[in-house]
């Protein structure tokens, strides 16, 4: 009877030697699966990456272009101030061209300060109570992408003084 207990425990005992095997060699091949796939996914991720950047990436070559263009047209021969004012003129709506295309268009101009849409970064007294919180000045253009601002406008305010 000891000898059939004994039988059976190690047959037990080889059974279980053989499920955990059998899990440690499941466990590798679900290692190795999950790898690979995380290699896979890196790769996906680094080509969207790359594909979603890329139409930009062309424009700004483009762009660049352009701005040899310029360089070049102005080394090599002298121009007047009114042709490179049209030149100049030419490259800024060149890129304003770029940034519609990425649905980015310049604020509409407004004369009343709205905190939503402009960054007061100077102050100036005014004594004309009907001037009071009207822009003076536009320092830097603010711009939209789509209904959302992406870069408030940078202005001077007025702002009526109280004596």
């Amino acid at each position: 009877m000891a000898n059939d207990n004994i039988a059976a425990v190690k047959s037990e005992l080889g059974a279980l030697r053989q499920l955990v095997e059998q899990r440690l060699s499941e466990d590798g091949v679900r290692e190795k699966a999950f790898d690979q796939l995380y290699e896979e996914l890196k790769a996906y991720k680094e080509d969207w990456q790359f594909q979603a950047e890329k139409p930009l990436l062309l424009d700004l070559l483009l762009f660049y272009d352009s701005l040899n263009w310029f360089q070049e047209s102005l080394v090599k021969q002298e121009m007047s101030r009114d042709v490179v004012a049209d030149s100049f003129q030419y490259l800024i709506d060149e890129f304003l061209e770029l940034l519609y295309r990425r649905d980015v268009v310049p604020m509409e101009p407004s004369r009343v300060f709205d905190r939503k849409r402009h960054k007061a970064v100077q102050v100036v007294d005014t004594e004309d109570k009907s001037q009071d919180q009207t822009i003076q000045q536009v320092l830097k253009r603010g711009f939209n992408r789509g209904e959302r601002i992406l870069r408030a406008e940078e202005v001077v305010i007025r702002r009526h003084k109280v004596e």
